[in-house]
């Protein structure tokens, strides 16, 4: 695995956030740039058990290829995975005969822990797959990945096999945006940009290196997952961030550089309503415990940008510039009492 992509001039980025991005980002952008025979090696010399975890709902159209490829490459022909598990979460395709098919173990989200009920929601069955796999390593992907993906589970194994600092992988990756049958090379992602970063770099600005925080591909010790809550909805990977962040320290989080994402892309008012789970996951946690805390945003917010080798940060100031109400000023209430007078 190569290292991660340089760090070009980055404004007035955070110096602890600079370092973390500059230190634990690294790149396996294809199967190429990973050490497989590596990774074998280490986890039997770690005796690592490693589960990959599917949430799927309604998802029969992409699960089986998606499945069908990581069983034969990761499960079969290198013993890299123990366990390949998709949590079906109420679908009423075709879902879970399909996953089945295509070489998964497939369980209903209702069916696990059955005496705490169920909830809808991704983060639900993520919390649930905890309990129905036996992996100290565990590995998430979203059900809906397009094209080949054959890499992004030996490349999030990386750092938690090969670096016992690091407890919690986020992979990020540049995202297409498919819209109105075209195609544009980046612009996915609209609720990170428009939502998650800004609210992260505000409150949690050493957070402000993690290129994808909403990502739905990440991997984590099980020691330190069955720590954290998982928010029900959408807001559990904001959620499992910002707990982990508080759980491990910056220095046990790290991110991979996947290369390309694409998926299948969601209605504005889908967005608006994930923004919305997003925004009061953040809110709970910016609070929590301290229901007298003065949030105090850091008025900067780093942004993205790939040059073709690798992800460039970049900054800005956004912090609240505000004049005080009038009757406050001075020379506004002299001015003011002398056109009365």
């Amino acid at each position: 695995m190569r290292a991660g992509p340089r760090m070009a001039d980055s404004g007035r980025m955070r110096p602890d956030a600079r370092a973390w991005f500059e230190h634990r980002t690294t790149s396996a952008t294809s199967l190429a740039a990973i050490d497989v025979d590596a990774l074998l090696l280490a986890k039997r010399r770690g005796g690592h058990r490693v589960s990959v975890v599917l949430p799927a709902r309604d998802e029969a159209a992409t699960v089986g290829g998606l499945v069908a490829d990581l069983a034969a490459r990761w499960v079969t022909e290198v013993p890299l995975v123990d366990e390949l598990l998709v949590v079906d979460s109420d679908s009423t395709d075709d879902t879970a005969a399909v996953a089945r098919a295509a070489g998964a173990e497939v369980v209903a989200a209702a069916d696990v822990l059955p005496c705490h009920g169920s909830r809808p929601g991704k983060g639900e069955a993520l919390w649930k797959s905890l309990a129905a796999t036996t992996g100290d390593l565990v590995v998430f992907l979203d059900s809906d990945l397009l094209g080949d993906v054959s890499h992004y589970v030996p490349g999030l194994l990386t750092p938690l096999l090969t670096d016992p600092r690091v407890d919690y992988v986020k992979g990020c990756y540049t995202r297409p945006l498919d819209l109105d049958g075209e195609r544009r090379p980046a612009g996915g992602g609209r609720v990170t940009e428009l939502t998650a970063r800004p609210l992260l770099n505000a409150l949690w600005p050493e957070l402000a290196g993690f290129v994808q925080p909403l990502g739905g591909e990440y991997a984590g010790r099980r020691s330190v997952l069955e720590q954290v809550p998982f928010v029900s909805g959408y807001g559990v990977e904001v959620g499992l961030l910002v707990d982990l962040l508080h759980e491990c320290g910056l220095g046990g989080l790290a991110q991979v550089d996947l290369g390309t994402r694409r998926h299948s892309h969601q209605s504005d008012e889908a967005l608006g309503r994930m923004a919305g789970e997003i925004v009061s996951a953040v809110l709970a946690r910016a609070t929590r415990g301290r229901p007298d805390r003065r949030l105090e945003p850091g008025g900067l917010l780093t942004q993205f940008t790939h040059d073709g080798t690798g992800f460039v940060p970049s900054s800005s100031a956004v912090a609240v510039d505000q004049r005080p109400p009038l009757c406050a000023v001075a020379e506004y209430t002299s001015q003011r009492a002398g056109v009365v007078g």
